[in-house]
């Protein structure tokens, strides 16, 4: 599919695998795999494993939300354990500069929890994290931003214009 091209009724678009994508970058493919183990984090240990992936100057930007700015005002305000709250997401496209130091990852998010009457409550949207690699040598995100969007809509979220579907250029 081409960018900026409808999908056809019915069809779901494929997220692109790295691994066996042989268009993918190695930046790309070591974006997909930061994106994975930071999701997998705060599957294990919600609000903490979120606050811990941060650079120090950090920022989340949430929709219809204040800024959250730095490391420790993040971790503040991630305060939720994963057994009352699960955020699960999926990368759908990244980027790497070409000087292999600053990302992105994008896709869509889930989010699950329950109401005081006990109903579930879920809700989704699209994200996009920036990466940056550190003086260490360790990759950190600098800046995570979500948009509320129904469950319904999810799919390939967004495209670059001449962009593979792996972020990588053609």
């Amino acid at each position: 599919m081409a960018w900026g091209q409808l999908p056809m009724p019915g069809s779901q678009p494929q997220t692109p695998n790295p691994l066996t994508d042989v268009t993918a970058s190695p930046g790309t493919v070591l974006l997909y795999k930061l994106d994975a183990e930071f999701a997998k984090a705060v599957a294990t240990n919600g609000g903490a494993g979120f606050a811990s992936w941060f650079a120090d100057d950090g920022m989340v930007l949430g929709n219809g939300k204040a800024p959250v700015v730095g490391k420790v005002a993040i971790a503040q305000s991630a305060d939720w354990s994963p057994k009352d709250y699960q955020l699960t997401w999926k990368a759908t496209g990244a980027w790497m500069n070409p000087s292999g130091d600053t990302g992105y990852t994008w896709g869509n998010y889930t989010g699950q929890s329950m109401e005081a009457q006990g109903n579930p409550v879920t809700t989704s949207g699209r994200y996009i994290t920036l990466w940056n690699k550190q003086t260490d040598g360790n990759w950190k995100v600098e800046l995570e931003a979500s948009s509320d969007a129904p469950v319904e809509s999810g799919g390939n979220c967004c495209r670059l214009p001449g962009v593979g579907s792996s972020g990588s250029q053609p």
